[in-house]
């Protein structure tokens, strides 16, 4: 039977960031530095390495299309709720006689202040409008 082979001894010079972070990720699995760089040296040359970094690149875009795609639901809500907002305030206000309208002017920064405080609120402490519109009203019918 022949005697398994001792391994070798290898010296490389670390950035102190990496070696750091070598350190504190040996401690937290509770391996020897020296395991932990003979792992990352075995994955790094093995012949599968680019289709691990491949699925794991994979993997993060499929999270950004998600993000996205939520993204894109959430703003495609607000510019509804403004168009929606928009059509029904200029269908009820009627236009105001001038003595009104320019008292009206006059009151319109403190509402303004009020809305900006008002929003602040909800948009601090929920819900969101996204979470109270189900994904699934355009199902119900409605065009």
């Amino acid at each position: 039977m022949s005697k398994p082979s001792k391994k070798q001894r290898l010296s490389v010079y670390l950035d102190p960031a990496v070696m750091h972070r070598l350190a504190e990720h040996a401690a937290r699995r509770d391996h020897s530095r020296s395991l932990v760089a003979e792992a990352a040296i075995e994955s790094f040359l093995s012949p599968d390495a680019a289709e691990r970094q491949e699925a794991a690149i994979t993997k993060r875009l499929d999270q950004l299309d998600r993000r996205m795609t939520r993204m894109e639901r959430d703003v495609g809500i607000s510019v509804e709720m403004l168009a929606v907002f928009v059509r029904f305030w200029v269908a009820t206000t009627p236009a105001l006689p001038e003595p009104a309208a320019q008292a009206a002017r006059a009151k319109a920064g403190e509402r303004y202040d009020q809305f900006v405080t008002a929003l602040g609120r909800r948009l601090a402490k929920g819900p969101k409008l996204r979470q109270e519109i189900s994904e699934d009203v355009a199902a119900d019918g409605e065009p």
